[in-house]
């Protein structure tokens, strides 16, 4: 899950999308629901402790994978994984019908030592690494999968569903799950549109994917002694020079403040191994994002410019011991963009003005991006309650307000499947 940059909102096209959904709320299988949400809220707690517990880090969700296909599979569910990884599950007969993908990533970027630190505080809070993102995603899936299960009025929904549990959505995953699940998956031809759930909050409608590219920069030197090989060049001072030449350039042309709709960011910075030795190598990786696909490929070529200068500089004058340096890209994210007033989005629209929820559409990098950069309708969104620490050892979730959540997913689910899928959500119009 990522930082969000907002767009202004749409008007709603037509009421037909708020009939529906009224006639919808007014049904015995949603009032059903809602009674159901109610009474297993303590259940729905407990799961999401117990999955938070399994350590699931990018590259490593194997465990959790398992577990929550048993749990899938014990409501009843065709639970199975697929070679990249991802739990995928359907519900009764098919019939080849049109499908809807109910998505949430398995993997977190930090992962508990030992259960104890996934526990719930005396002010209600879940807390520790994975809780919020996306614990609340996984946790989500989970209620929405037994509901449907223990609902006879659902059942007929259920079948026009595909639950998936993905990996590889964090960090260097790249996407990894579902780019696998959309260009590989048997049925994804009858996929009709994607709601991904990632993270807490009912406050953000995320229908623009934020590009990204990783890179790895890495130099490498003879090294030596620190006084008696003193002034062979130290790759990592080259690689603070090309840090410096890069952040100085980007920001002259107006990149990298809160209100420029592109960013980048080093870290995970290395070199050396004592203090009084001349470093063979240093290295560092590169995070840039932008809306636009054009300024990613200017900041491919300013990095590989800004590298070049730092290496003649350092290189001035030698013959030997020379610095070298090579461009190694980590990741890259596809961009692209529903339009204001595509179908799918007009139904979640609908559902949250009916819920009296004030949400904005966002453009951020989540495992919408893969299916939107194909041209296939997606929208990310939450999976209520609240949280915060994203990405830290002291992540937290706050329940408070699930029930919201979920009752929301429930209402779009709801609402595709009423309005025929083909006829409401088609694979256009795309911005």
């Amino acid at each position: 899950m990522a930082t969000v940059l907002k767009t202004p909102a749409t008007p709603l096209r037509e009421p037909a999308e708020l009939q529906l959904i009224e006639r919808l709320v007014q049904s015995p299988a949603v009032a059903n629901a809602q009674r159901w949400l109610t009474r297993e809220r303590a259940w729905i707690n407990e799961q999401h402790l117990q999955l938070c517990r399994i350590p699931a880090p990018t590259f490593f969700e194997q465990k959790r994978a398992e577990w929550f296909r048993c749990q899938l599979a014990s409501f009843g569910w065709n639970a199975g994984v697929d070679r990249a990884g991802n739990v995928v599950a359907t519900f009764g007969a098919r019939d080849n019908q049109r499908a809807v993908v109910l998505s949430a990533h398995l993997d977190t970027v930090f992962a508990p030592e030992r259960p104890e630190q996934i526990y719930y505080a005396p002010d209600g809070r879940l807390v520790g690494p994975g809780t919020s993102d996306n614990g609340s995603g996984l946790a989500a899936i989970l209620a929405i999968a037994r509901m449907i299960a223990e609902t006879t009025e659902l059942h007929q929904l259920g079948s026009s569903l595909r639950l998936v549990a993905n990996v590889g959505e964090e960090g260097e995953g790249n996407l990894s799950g579902m780019r696998y699940l959309c260009q590989h998956a048997r049925e994804v031809a009858n996929v009709e549109a994607f709601i991904v759930i990632d993270g807490p909050s009912v406050d953000h409608v995320t229908a623009q994917a934020l590009a990204s590219r990783r890179y790895e920069v890495i130099l490498s030197g003879p090294g030596g002694h620190s006084w008696n090989d003193h002034g062979i060049p130290n790759p990592v001072h080259v690689l603070g020079d090309v840090i410096s030449y890069f952040v100085r350039s980007a920001e002259e042309h107006g990149c990298g403040d809160r209100k420029s709709t592109c960013s980048f960011n080093f870290s995970v910075i290395e070199g050396g191994t004592s203090i009084n030795s001349i470093p063979s190598c240093a290295r560092a990786k590169l995070d840039v994002r932008s809306e636009d696909a054009a300024v990613l490929e200017d900041f491919s070529n300013l990095l590989s410019a800004t590298v070049e200068r730092a290496l003649e500089h350092a290189n001035l004058g030698l013959k030997n011991g020379r610095v070298t340096g090579k461009i190694k890209e980590l990741g890259s994210r596809p961009g692209g963009k529903l339009a204001p007033d595509a179908p799918l989005l007009q139904l979640v629209r609908a559902v949250d003005s009916h819920l009296n929820v004030r949400s904005r559409v966002d453009c951020a990098s989540t495992d919408a991006n893969v299916p939107l950069a194909m041209k296939l309708p997606a929208v990310s969104i939450g999976a209520g309650g609240r949280g915060g620490g994203a990405h830290t050892t002291s992540e937290w979730y706050q329940p408070e307000g699930r029930e919201l959540g979920l009752k929301r997913i429930l209402l779009i689910l709801a609402a595709l499947y009423e309005s025929g899928l083909a006829g409401a959500v088609t694979r256009s119009p795309q911005a």
